[in-house]
């Protein structure tokens, strides 16, 4: 048997770290995209690649993959990325993040002339801050139900859909998405293949 040497240690921490990513990788389900919104427009897929690439960022240096952005006439007014993991604060979500940072500067009237791009559609937490916000519009990229596919959450799960929570609550903002599905799909792949949820066992 060949001494293990310190470059064979090293060789064969490698060998196993790359086998781990593979196999992760293997374990997570494969999620078909689902097509766009029609109704959402080509400025819409502008800020939604801005979306996106915030969340690339985020992916490559291990942070979670949400981003959201707030879009006024075409203008960029703010951009966030979920920072839970930083803060250890369970609602820095991107979309209660930004909305913590941008509501008190700026007014009402400003706030429902804006569109909130989301790289994936808000939770119930994150609807309930862009209701008492105001804000108008909403363009979401990932659809929930296909982000929990991918994060492997136990069959039978069934969230409440964006459009139903604002349907029943603020009927007046409007809701697209998905949009470029395609594109922010893979990166939901990258970041929970390499960090698979764990649940508990029920009390």
């Amino acid at each position: 048997m060949q001494p293990l040497t310190p470059r064979l240690l090293v060789t064969l921490a490698l060998v196993a770290a790359g086998t781990f990513v593979l196999a992760a990788a293997a374990a997570t389900p494969a999620v078909a995209p689902l097509p766009d919104d029609p109704a959402c427009t080509a400025m819409d897929r502008k800020f939604m690649a801005r979306a996106i690439e915030l969340v690339r960022d985020s992916v490559a240096q291990g942070r979670h993959p949400f981003s959201a952005v707030l879009v006024k006439d075409g203008l960029v007014l703010a951009e966030y990325q979920n920072s839970e993991d930083t803060t250890h604060d369970v609602t820095r979500h991107a979309e209660t993040g930004l909305i913590s940072l941008m509501s008190p500067k700026l007014d009402r009237a400003t706030l429902a002339a804006c569109t909130l791009y989301t790289s994936t559609e808000p939770c119930t937490m994150c609807c309930g801050a862009i209701r008492f916000a105001g804000i108008g519009r909403v363009v979401y990229g990932v659809t929930e139900t296909q982000m929990l596919l991918v994060m492997g959450l136990p069959p039978g799960a069934a969230p409440l859909a964006s459009r139903e929570v604002f349907a029943r609550t603020a009927p007046d903002v409007k809701v697209l998405g998905p949009l470029m599905e395609a594109e922010g799909l893979p990166l939901h792949v990258a970041y929970w293949s390499q960090h698979p949820l764990r649940f508990l066992p029920p009390k």
